[in-house]
């Protein structure tokens, strides 16, 4: 076996398998590190090792292949955090840390904790190397993990506190690339044609079903078979967030995104479905609202390529274990048609889509200051080009972009945070490393925005060029339903409930973003975003557009038979 050095042979296996760029903080990996700059991988030193995960992450969603972070053994547990929002999202990221040598090890050496089990609950695979003579059979297990089934974050614990114990000269075999599991998915398991034939049966039964399209949707890449399959069958379509834009939201089967997070009209129609099929969804408590959208007790298929997943929240009358997008078109081959009451059923969905629009018109189109949150996401949606992608962060950025933008071109692509504030700015970041050609544009609020604004100096470090529209409302104003309640209509000068969701108005994103070498402009009227949107996106650097918005605004909750969402 050739002669080679563990840090040359990791550098050799990350580029052999497609990973164009390495998210971390030092020191982790130095001489693996500076071997990439010859094999062009492109190095993202960030401000945080939790970012460095974010990163990952938005670049895995947005390529469809496997995202890289790094961290040296004190930062895995901030590591280990980031990789939260990647695991509820089910994204493809490996993460590299570093751990106690053996010698030290159990007696006190510096900055040494037990913290690998801390992993076990944020990835599939959790794997600690030695010996060096193991890198290549450990980073191919890696890659297969991370590429197979339902995509979720994988971690690799090495040696020394910087991974310095695979950066030794050893034999090692010449890397062997296993092309398949370079993307995902790496294999797409044909379904039994028996369980698609008992799913189209149900269906060929119901007189008002509707398809609910998840994230194993987009990950499969069946966006095309999913729209031709309710076209054939004339089925109105509802997808979760991570599926948005996998119907095209003008198309007029789309309903919209149902559950928490969600358009009245989507959780109306999915009320009123007597059949639902979930496709690559986990059906969990975000898309149902808590599982009361569907009811116990209505009909539902589920086609997932995870076993563990069919039947998990709802009893199926008919399961299918496969691909989404080879489970489609078996689908497409052998459906007969649309149901003798399709006609019907989908004029009814339409008729519930037109009220919802005319009942959120008014503020859609709200000339008022401070700008309305609906507004801004008018004004992306309108500016956003066919190629474009609106990245957004959680809560209420999540809940105003995925009610009020729209996806008007197959093309375009809608990438949200999993659940953990703050994750936008550098998923966003690592969306862009990804698609450097491609527009993107970020919509977080302010209370998101400050949690990793360091970033803005990496973006503006290595030219990774977004729009940033914050939605500044000065606070944290999703929150006031919360604090009334706690509060209990106390008044009084001892009584201090601003202090729980409120941040001081003086504060001047725009100029700490141009301090940090982005461009920036604070937006105050909607004439203002309109014009400055297109022009931020022809700039080509990072552009921050600081958007003073109306602190009262909230986002709707959740539309439910009872009238209660169970969430804000």
């Amino acid at each position: 076996m050739p002669k080679t050095t563990g840090a040359r042979y990791f550098a050799e296996m990350i580029k052999g398998y497609g990973i164009t760029h390495a998210f971390f903080v030092p020191t982790i990996l130095m001489d693996a590190l500076a071997e990439m700059d010859e094999l062009g991988v492109q190095k993202i030193l960030t401000h945080g090792e939790k970012a460095a995960a974010y990163m990952a992450d938005g670049y895995a969603r947005a390529a469809n292949r496997p995202g890289l972070c790094m961290g040296q053994q004190i930062g895995a547990s901030n590591l280990a955090a980031g990789l939260r929002d990647a695991y509820m999202a089910g994204a493809p990221v490996i993460a590299i840390t570093g751990g106690p040598g053996t010698p030290g090890r159990y007696r006190h050496s510096y900055q040494e904790v037990e913290d690998f089990a801390q992993f076990d609950s944020m990835t599939k695979l959790n794997m600690q190397l030695d010996d060096v003579s193991r890198l290549p059979d450990l980073m191919r297990q890696l890659f297969r993990a991370v590429t197979t089934g339902a995509p979720k974050p994988v971690h690799l614990r090495l040696r020394g506190s910087h991974g310095q114990g695979i950066e030794c000269e050893a034999d090692l075999p010449l890397p062997v690339i296993e092309n398949e599991y370079r993307a995902v998915p790496a294999y797409r398991p044909e379904p039994e044609i028996e369980r698609v034939k008992a799913a189209l049966a149900a269906l060929a039964k119901a007189q008002r079903p509707i398809i609910v399209a998840g994230g194993g949707v987009t990950s499969s890449g069946a966006q095309a078979e999913l729209v031709r399959f309710a076209e054939k069958m004339q089925i109105p379509v509802a997808t979760s967030l991570n599926a948005k834009g996998a119907i095209l939201d003008t198309h007029p089967l789309a309903v919209g995104v149902p559950g928490v997070y969600s358009r009245e009209c989507a959780n109306r129609t999915i009320s009123e479905a007597d059949l639902v099929m979930f496709i690559g969804s986990h059906a969990g408590a975000q898309v149902t609202a808590n599982w009361k959208i569907p009811a116990p007790g209505t009909t539902v298929i589920q086609i997932d390529i995870d076993a563990q997943e069919l039947g998990r929240n709802y009893p199926n009358a008919a399961s299918v274990l496969g691909d989404a997008k080879a489970t489609l078109k078996h689908m497409i081959a052998l459906a007969s048609g649309p149901a003798a009451g399709a006609q019907a059923w989908v004029k009814r969905t339409q008729q519930i889509v037109a009220d919802w629009r005319a009942s959120v018109a008014a503020n859609y189109n709200s000339d008022a200051t401070p700008i309305r949150p609906e507004r801004i996401c008018k004004e992306i949606t309108d500016a956003l080009p066919a190629d474009g992608v609106v990245v957004s962060d959680t809560g209420h950025a999540g809940m105003w972009t995925g009610q009020l933008t729209d996806m008007r071109y197959a093309t375009q692509r809608y990438i949200r945070c999993a659940g953990s504030l703050g994750w936008g700015l550098p998923g966003a970041m690592g969306v862009k490393c990804a698609m450097p050609d491609r527009p993107v544009i970020l919509f977080s609020g302010d209370g998101g925005f400050y949690y990793h604004i360091a970033e803005l100096e990496t973006a503006a470090r290595h030219g990774i060029n977004l729009v940033m529209v914050v939605n500044n409302n000065s606070s944290l104003n999703q929150e006031i339903p919360l604090v009334g309640n706690a509060y209990k209509g106390k008044r009084g000068d001892k009584y201090k409930p601003d202090e729980m969701w409120r941040f001081q108005r003086t504060a001047d994103i725009a100029k700490i973003a141009e301090a940090m070498g982005c461009a920036a402009f604070r937006v105050e009227t909607p004439a203002q975003l309109k014009e400055l949107l297109p022009k931020a996106m022809a700039m080509n650097r990072p552009v921050v557009l600081d958007v003073i918005s109306d602190d009262t605004a909230l986002a709707p909750t959740a539309w439910t038979p009872e009238g209660k969402s169970g969430a804000h």
